[in-house]
């Protein structure tokens, strides 16, 4: 596709795309805010493929400041004010996201007051990128997305979620990762999250071994919300700009028709089932490398259950697939084994570190402050009986974002009732908070009093 420059490029370009083998048209068209495209395919489906979900919500340079070439050292800046103080202004994507778009913004708040209405928005889910999220599955039909939203709270209540994240545990981790190896691995040069599955080395008996595929489940749906949860926040701090998506690679080396047995197909189409139904608009790219001539057939097959926006974010590469990998992600995020410079030798291997900024300390402390602050709102919300809104109390109007400091966060006092009707849990979260301010605070004090006498002029 030609780029356009200038003036042009605030008009509208509409290039129709046929690909003969496939049979499918693309009909894409390219404006000031952002690009679009219509997937026309063989079987009549047509699906708006939207722009990456990251292209309004980059963080607008004027007037921030240089990142230190400390990277810890601008999320320790954060610390000097009080940690009880800390909370997000809407959400931690709203801190993050910087300019929304006009368009896509008006659409969200009509949504979210359609649901509010008609008290079908709890306050744990009243988050704009999620509302966005189901919204774009359904090309933003309000009615359409409303029943996809819906059937994800049903969903996420009776799979316990919420009690999933507090109480599961999954001891064969390990022994899982060697029958099945997969695992997150840095991020690509916008900052995305990079998950790579080695396809072709699963042993389906050895996993059925050691794990159960309700198990197995249910350790993917954890995985899936600490993505949602910890590492797109945590990549959105480390790359000053707004994360919502995952960068994936599949390697199908040696993967043919026998690997796609009864079981195979059932643990594949629960994942896919749920990753499409319940997760919308997560994956930004999904590169699939060394596959050969038998994979190529299954993939004919494969895709026919694949949403068909889902199928246009797929790239099939054979075995000379480094050098667009490398156009996507910088050669020090790649492991060996793909071609890159990583190893990960202290961690057993790259699929066993989970390396990334959800490994940052101080990025990590940032995120569980402000996760327990809005979860103690939100469970004031819930003995209260209120549904949230833009207009609730626990919304922060435009007025208050005069107390936000410079990455976005609502400096406002914690009002001493909000603790009230806490049970236990909470209350001793919010002591633990209280005593690492109070820590933090005299190391601060103690800074500043050195600081003082230094620049005093001597007497």
């Amino acid at each position: 596709m030609s780029s356009v420059k200038g003036k042009e490029k605030e008009k509208d370009v509409e290039v129709v795309i046929t690909t003969r083998g496939d049979t499918e048209s693309l009909t894409t068209y390219s404006s000031s805010s952002g690009e679009r495209a219509w997937l026309h395919s063989a079987d009549g489906r047509t699906k708006c493929l939207h722009p990456p979900i990251e292209t309004h919500w980059e963080l607008p340079s004027s007037g921030a400041k240089k990142p230190s070439s400390s990277s810890s050292s601008s999320f320790k800046s954060l610390f000097t004010f009080p940690l009880t103080k800390l909370r997000r202004t809407k959400s931690m994507q709203t801190v993050l996201e910087g300019p929304r778009d006009p368009k896509d913004a008006q659409i969200v708040e009509s949504f979210r007051r359609m649901l509010f209405l008609e008290g079908l928005l709890p306050t744990k889910h009243n988050d704009y990128h999620t509302l966005l999220r189901f919204l774009r599955m359904r090309d933003f039909d309000m009615l359409k997305s409303k029943d996809v939203f819906l059937n994800y709270l049903k969903w996420h209540e009776e799979f316990g979620v919420d009690m999933l994240l507090k109480e599961f545990k999954y001891p064969e981790y390990t022994e899982v990762k060697k029958c099945y190896p997969h695992g997150y691995h840095g991020v690509d040069r916008h900052g995305r999250p990079v998950y790579i599955e080695r396809l072709g080395m699963v042993d389906l008996n050895k996993l059925l071994q050691v794990t159960t595929f309700e198990r197995f489940i249910k350790y993917h749906v954890s995985e899936q919300e600490k993505t949602l949860r910890i590492r797109y926040p945590a990549c959105s701090m480390a790359a000053k700009r707004h994360i919502a998506s995952t960068t994936s690679i599949l390697d199908v080396n040696g993967v043919g028709m026998s690997n796609f047995s009864k079981p195979a197909r059932y643990l594949f189409m629960e994942i896919q089932k749920i990753d499409s139904s319940y997760y919308p608009e997560t994956l930004h790219k999904l590169f699939i490398i060394n596959a050969g001539s038998g994979f190529k057939m299954l993939w004919k097959a494969v895709k026919t259950f694949l949403d068909v926006r889902t199928v246009a974010k797929v790239q099939v590469l054979g075995s000379n697939y480094l050098s667009v990998l490398l156009e996507a992600i910088d050669i020090s995020n790649l492991p060996s084994f793909l071609g890159g410079k990583c190893t990960c030798s202290d961690y057993g291997g790259c699929l066993m570190s989970d390396r990334g900024p959800w490994k940052n300390p101080d990025i990590v402390k940032m995120i569980e402050v402000i996760s327990l602050r809005e979860e103690m709102d939100s469970k004031n919300d819930s003995n209260n009986g209120d549904v949230a809104s833009e207009d609730s109390p626990s919304m922060p109007k435009k007025g208050d974002m005069g107390n936000q400091n410079d990455f976005g966060f609502n400096l406002a006092p914690l009002d001493e009732s909000a603790c009230a009707g806490l049970d236990s849990k909470y209350k001793l979260a919010l002591q633990k908070i209280n005593g690492l301010e109070a820590a933090l605070g005299d190391t601060k004090n103690a800074l500043k009093e050195l600081a003082q006498s230094i620049i005093q002029p001597k007497l």
